[in-house]
């Protein structure tokens, strides 16, 4: 039953991106992308199992406003339980455009829901989340070199669930660069390699139930790479690989972690 439940959740996020794709002022996109590992913020969510992750972005009639729609599920069936969905809601502008310091925005709200989790009683694992995320593109004197930095509180939905815990903030730093180099496929004179890189101190926001808690610390830094490959008819192709240094053992124990990435993503 679970299964069918998932595969009827697919098929309705697919379908209601065909409708609205006939509104001209509504843009976004639909993808599925599978993770080797899910590594969520320094945590190994599902011990070394890979993910899929269908994902429905809208864009709400180009205000700034948005919703994103993104599932994550285990391919094992000891974690079957775990499945979780986040619901989205987000605004993004910028401000001083074009001056060197220019600051791109964005500011969200997450409902991290899971299905198999009552949301009412003190089983639930259910979480809630805001964040905000700032970015300066003109900033440093190397052109494309972008820093970023994303501030994160994250509390329990419930305050007698099994993540009382949760409740804490996270900080996170990241750079982003886009290397240019000589085209990987045939009639392709360059390929844009997008080099990232992040590193999270972790101020108290532990996902995991039954948990006793994190320490106020840095917990991990993380390095990859991605590119995307166009498959023409707005069809995209990212694969990535990435690397985790683990800095506290109470995120993810002595471990550190490398894990690869596939998505394949429509635009509209």
């Amino acid at each position: 039953m679970k299964t069918k439940a998932i595969l009827v959740s697919v098929l309705v996020l697919l379908f209601t991106a065909g409708i609205i794709q006939a509104q001209e002022e509504l843009h976004g996109s639909v993808g599925i992308a599978y993770q080797s590992k899910y590594i969520w913020r320094g945590f190994d969510i599902y011990g070394d199992r890979s993910a899929i992750q269908p994902e429905i972005n809208l864009d709400l009639y180009g205000t700034g406003f948005g919703i994103d729609l993104m599932g994550h599920r285990a391919n094992s069936d000891k974690y079957e339980d775990s499945e979780r969905w986040d619901y989205n809601l987000y605004y993004q502008n910028l401000v001083f455009e074009g001056e060197n310091y220019q600051t791109n925005y964005r500011l969200d709200y997450v409902y991290y829901n899971f299905p198999d989790s009552s949301s009412h009683t003190t089983a639930s694992t259910d979480l809630q989340e805001i964040n905000s995320i700032l970015s300066w593109p003109n900033i440093l004197q190397v052109k494309g070199l972008v820093p970023s930095y994303i501030l994160v509180k994250l509390w329990p939905s419930n305050s007698n669930s099994s993540v009382a815990q949760a409740s804490g903030y996270a900080h996170i730093f990241m750079l982003d660069y886009p290397l240019v180099v000589e085209g990987l496929l045939p009639d392709t004179p360059e390929q844009t390699i997008n080099l990232h890189s992040e590193l999270v101190y972790n101020d108290g926001a532990d996902p995991r139930p039954g948990s006793t808690g994190v320490d106020h610390d840095w917990s991990n830094f993380v390095f990859g790479a991605s590119t995307d490959f166009d498959l023409g008819n707005s069809m995209t192709l990212t694969p990535g690989l990435y690397h985790q240094i683990t800095m506290d053992n109470s995120v993810n124990g002595d471990k550190d972690e490398t894990w690869v990435t596939m998505n394949l993503k429509y635009t509209f």
